[in-house]
């Protein structure tokens, strides 16, 4: 079966700069093959840690801290006057969450909402001779495991209940755990910046991938915590977990507005890395552009040598009866096709690379712990590689193609003779 004459010819010409067309269209295999690659990688990184924050951590924390801090009287009393308030002494208040039981009694009350108060403070740990700084946050078990997956991160211990069962009971990170040589069953000193010292037995520890807990984090009761803290029947955290996690930003709102304490959804606890994955993925389309603009110029090169070697065939053409439409199709042809198969061979080679970095196993501890590339694999990655590749090929056969079209063969015949 014959081939179309405009696609035997657009053929032809790119058979004829065999040698260029294969540069060209290795350029932009690459390029696809890389934004695969890339993108596979870089994307699972990302989704892989917003799991695993929104899956450890609470969706929302209310804090008892306030966005913009309160007015003073005298600002009150005088509002806009012309006033100039210095060597003010603060008054000292004790920190937390006021009306806190009330607060959580109207939370609840809420359809897919899970609560549970806390009180976080700091801690050093003593053994062995060694000192380990650490967070501590005070727990009611039963309400905690609603709002993360604490117990289910446990690798050493059965359950929270661990810390009812045993008097002075704390739960470690496995970071604080390897930072201060602690075992599980082990006793500790925990000594609180009141000057609190209380011998404690760690009856759990757990690991949630997520670096900065494992290294940091300790839990033991809420009680404890306020003894520690010196700061009885106080918390100075409320933790939500919600079924939806997309409400979580405006229910924060709402509550702040509502109660006057700071809500952090998880996106906010989490802006400065949700921010560095923007400039990743900046990085990224950057990146792949660059290469794709430079095949595109082999593209633009082939095409537009190919249209000065051919000029006398296409006044040929033209004298035929090939329309400029009919002239730049054949060009625009050659661009897509370089296009298209350098498309469908980028999407194997990209498959095969990301197949093969899944098979790579090594240690990774950054934001996340992992052993290996934590990879993304869907379709969406092929069709936006394959439609920039396609669309730049095509952009880059335009000009040149364009330039064909409005050769005149009376011009080209004269400039033969």
């Amino acid at each position: 079966m014959a081939l179309p004459l405009g696609l035997d010819i657009a053929l032809q010409h790119l058979a004829h700069r065999r040698r260029q067309t294969l540069v060209s269209l290795l350029g932009v295999s690459l390029g696809v093959a890389f934004f695969i690659a890339i993108a596979s990688m870089m994307q699972g990184f990302q989704q892989d840690f917003i799991s695993r924050i929104i899956d450890i951590q609470p969706h929302i924390i209310v804090k008892d801290d306030f966005r913009d801090p309160p007015r003073q009287p005298v600002e009150v009393l005088y509002g806009d006057g012309a006033l100039d308030l210095r060597g003010l002494k603060p008054l000292d208040e004790t920190r937390g969450i006021r009306g806190a039981r009330s607060m959580l009694a109207v939370l609840e009350e809420e359809a897919g909402i899970h609560v549970a108060p806390t009180l976080s403070g700091n801690i050093l740990l003593r053994f062995g001779g060694k000192d380990v700084s650490a967070n501590v946050t005070g727990i009611v078990p039963e309400r905690q495991r609603r709002v993360s997956h604490l117990e289910k991160d446990l690798v050493e211990g059965a359950t929270l209940d661990a810390l009812y069962t045993t008097a002075n009971g704390i739960i470690i990170g496995d970071g604080v755990a390897k930072r201060g040589g602690i075992r599980m069953d082990d006793l500790i000193s925990v000594v609180s910046p009141t000057g609190v010292v209380l011998k404690m037995k760690v009856v759990g520890i757990f690991s949630s991938g997520l670096t900065l807990m494992d290294n940091f984090d300790t839990y033991v009761l809420l009680k404890k915590a306020q003894v520690l803290q010196g700061r009885a029947n106080v918390i100075n955290r409320i933790n939500i977990r919600l079924d939806d996690v997309e409400q979580a930003a405006p229910l924060a709102a709402r509550i702040e507005r509502q109660f006057g304490y700071r809500a952090e959804p998880w996106q906010e606890q989490s802006r400065n890395v949700l921010g560095i994955f923007v400039i990743q993925n900046v990085i990224m389309y950057s990146t792949v552009s660059a290469i794709l603009i430079v095949a595109c110029f082999g593209i633009f090169n082939v095409i537009s040598t190919v249209v000065f070697e051919k000029t006398r065939d296409i006044g040929i053409l033209k004298s035929m009866g090939f329309r400029d439409a009919d002239i730049r199709r054949i060009f625009l042809m050659e661009g897509l096709m370089v296009g298209v198969l350098g498309t469908v061979i980028g999407w194997a080679l990209g498959y095969g690379i990301v197949e093969f970095m899944g098979t790579l196993r090594f240690a990774m501890e950054g934001f996340v712990k992992a052993q290996g590339f934590i990879l993304y694999r869907t379709p969406r990655h092929y069709l936006i590689s394959g439609g920039m590749a396609i669309l730049s090929a095509t952009l880059a056969a335009w000009i040149p193609a364009r330039r064909a079209s409005r050769l005149n063969p009376v011009d080209i015949v004269r400039g033969a003779g």
